[in-house]
């Protein structure tokens, strides 16, 4: 078993910066790729970045890759998202989830997910 708890998100404002992190426990993460997706009201579930536990094989969405990036610190069994350039769009719960198994980006073929942490970012 794997347990997910985002923190960081909050209240910004447009143009602002937020980094979220998903502290990780359970079992070992060697093998595990893991990525973070948001979700809008109203609007699925949708791939932001991911990489595998080492570090490699980082991948963005296309039209994310600008402003967002991925991280991890294995001391602390814990990933990151940084946000740059903040847009009252970016506004929905950002969850992060583990897959054990090669990169993906459907949000379905994950087998682990945290319980979110709500970035609203106001105009």
């Amino acid at each position: 078993q794997v347990q997910l708890a985002e923190s960081g998100g909050g209240l910004v404002q447009a143009g602002g910066s937020v980094r979220l992190s998903c502290a990780a426990s359970g079992r070992t993460f060697g093998f595990y790729y893991m990525a973070w997706f948001r979700q809008a009201p109203g609007k699925q579930r949708e791939f932001v970045g991911g990489m595998l536990w080492s570090g490699a094989s980082t991948t963005y969405a296309d039209s994310l890759k600008d402003r967002f990036t991925c991280s991890r610190d294995p001391a602390k069994n814990t990933v990151y998202l940084d946000v740059n350039g903040l847009k009252p769009e970016d506004t929905a719960v950002y969850y992060c989830a583990v897959r054990v198994g090669t990169p993906s980006t459907t949000a379905s073929s994950f087998d682990y997910w945290g319980q979110g942490t709500q970035v609203t970012v106001s105009s």
